[in-house]
């Protein structure tokens, strides 16, 4: 695969500017796990600081979630917690997702992490979604998180947290791969679906899932399954 260009990567320039205008602190912030089949639609939420002039080349690395490989992923949301002057992570579990669906979730798990970090915001910068509910500015982009450093940090963090979660998850219900797919809906997940039904952390929502709830019958696992 080619080396990406700096033409692939975020920067801090919508995030200077607003400083510029008087936003001190800023939380960027992004989701992932809206289309999977099974598991928590995540979200993170992170204060970068903005007005360090080195914080650039710091995290040089970051970019789209999407655009990483686990290894790079993993080593960026080392550096971004390190330099960020606060991060956190908010949820919607599978049955909310059923519930309200997964747009609502979204801005569900985005309200939470904001509930959870440990200081105060001026400005909020998304990657597509308002979060109509929240009263502090906001501005929202089409492919923030391939434009907005702050974006894609938040994207890296709520990817590296999620996969963890996913991976801990695989211990709970071994026989679906979660580590692998991470619950999404690829070949092996469809396979597993097939063979043992949906287990509890499934959205009965997605068709697919549904349909293998359907075809499952009294097969449905309510409880981890035993090896």
């Amino acid at each position: 695969m080619a080396a990406p260009t700096r033409r692939n990567y975020p920067t801090l320039k919508l995030e200077r500017s607003l400083f510029r205008c008087g936003a001190e602190r800023m939380a960027g912030l992004d989701e992932v796990g809206r289309g999977a089949w099974a598991g928590p639609l995540v979200a993170a939420a992170v204060v970068l600081p903005v007005a360090n002039p080195g914080l650039g080349g710091a995290l040089r690395g970051v970019r789209d979630s999407k655009l990483m490989t686990p290894k790079q992923r993993t080593q960026a949301g080392l550096e971004i917690r390190r330099v960020c002057l606060a991060w956190a992570v908010g949820w919607a579990g599978p049955e909310e997702v059923d519930e309200i669906g997964p747009l609502k979730a979204s801005r569900l798990a985005m309200m939470r992490a904001l509930d959870r970090l440990p200081l105060e915001v001026d400005h909020l910068l998304l990657d597509y979604l308002l979060l109509p509910d929240c009263a502090t500015p906001q501005t929202a982009l089409p492919h923030g998180d391939r434009l907005v450093l702050s974006i894609a940090a938040a994207s890296v963090l709520a990817k590296v947290w999620r996969d963890e979660q996913m991976a801990l998850l695989d211990r709970s219900f071994p026989g679906y791969a979660f580590a692998q797919h991470k619950g999404y809906g690829t070949e092996l997940h469809r396979r597993s679906l097939k063979a043992l039904g949906p287990c509890p952390i499934h959205r009965l929502s997605y068709h697919p899932v549904a349909e293998a709830a359907r075809n499952a019958g009294d097969r449905i696992c309510a409880s981890p399954p035993r090896n």
